[in-house]
């Protein structure tokens, strides 16, 4: 956690996600106005940013500033939810499979696979638009929903490298003293997984607010829950970008924008710090490597001391001879060998 700490990518991610997270979670204590409030219902246009609406009003004039606040409290939970559960699903399918091999890791990986095949974004919508608009804005149903179709990535992951660990040595000596398989797999094999689930809930948070911002867009989430997909889906309805409302729809798409860059500089700070290759390649506690442009590195290495006694080459320590031929084509001159 130190090392993380003093990476620039890490310490800039943390900073800004836990000021997105701030705002999302004071949002609606910090709004000038509601969600619901209505400016002028007189007028049928957007008004443009001014000191009274710091983002303007929509076409139905409302505060733009308090939708965005307010907006992004579901959507990080709804995204932090899917990236937790996903991540234990993960856990079970991809730990077992890997430990326990066999049959086990057979029928497990046919379902990863199924999974990995599937596409989430278009299941997603088959699976929600059937359902009624009070429950297309319950965020555990959506999180638990985006969460089945985000799982298989990691347990793939997880698989691989839970297939490394199970023949090294502390896990052997485990089974050798009797431990039973489910405290084997938590307390030796899960902890050495800890950089890799960490890089996967990352991961599968930064999908899960993609997806359910594309689902708001889409018109899937029903448009009664105020989020930064469904205020985005009102502009797309209303002509905003073709009529140069940007005010409508660009503060939205940059906190989206915005929480994905902190999630991306974590992941990439996390992985510079627990792979050993590019810890030593930007300076860490390896070997430095550095490269060159159009460079080819090659290891020259020295040739080993001769003996004193050693003949330099050839048998009784001359130079091979050397056959001149003879002007005119006459019978050659061997040239005698120089000791």
């Amino acid at each position: 956690m130190p090392r993380m700490l003093r990476s620039r990518k890490v310490a800039t991610g943390l900073v800004l996600l836990l000021a997105l997270l701030l705002l999302a979670l004071l949002g609606p204590l910090l709004a000038p106005h509601s969600p619901d409030f209505q400016a002028n219902r007189s007028s049928g246009l957007p008004l443009a940013p001014s000191a009274a609406h710091w983002l303007g009003t929509d076409q139905q004039q409302h505060d733009l500033f308090s939708r965005l606040l307010s907006g992004g409290r579901d959507t990080l939970l709804i995204s932090f939810l899917a990236g937790a559960l996903a991540n234990v699903l993960s856990v079970l399918v991809g730990v077992t499979a890997g430990y326990l091999g066999g049959l086990a890791d057979e029928v497990l990986s046919a379902l990863t696979n199924v999974f990995l095949a599937l596409p989430g974004l278009l299941i997603l919508m088959v699976v929600m638009k059937p359902l009624p608009p009070s429950e297309t804005s319950n965020p555990l149903l959506i999180g638990t929903v985006i969460a089945v179709t985000a799982w298989a990535w990691g347990a793939r992951v997880l698989r691989a490298q839970t297939m490394a660990l199970r023949g090294q040595d502390y896990v052997e000596a485990s089974k050798v003293i009797g431990e039973r398989t489910w405290r084997i797999v938590l307390f030796e094999v899960v902890p050495n997984l800890l950089p890799i689930l960490a890089s996967a809930f990352i991961f599968t948070v930064i999908y899960g607010i993609g997806t359910y911002t594309a689902l708001a867009w889409l018109g899937v989430i029903s448009p009664a829950s105020v989020t930064w997909g469904t205020v985005l889906n009102e502009a797309q309805a209303s002509g905003a970008a073709i009529n140069g409302y940007w005010w409508w729809y660009l503060p939205p798409a940059l906190a989206v924008a915005l929480v994905g860059i902190a999630l991306a500089l974590i992941n990439f700070g996390i992985d510079e710090i627990t792979n050993p290759r590019l810890s030593s390649a930007r300076g860490g506690r390896g070997p430095k490597v550095r490269f060159r442009l159009g460079l080819t590195p090659v290891l020259r290495t020295a040739a080993p001391p001769r003996e004193r006694d050693e003949p330099p080459s050839g048998a009784g320590g001359f130079e091979p001879t050397a056959v001149r031929p003879a002007p005119g084509g006459g019978t050659p001159k061997t040239l005698e060998a120089q000791p």
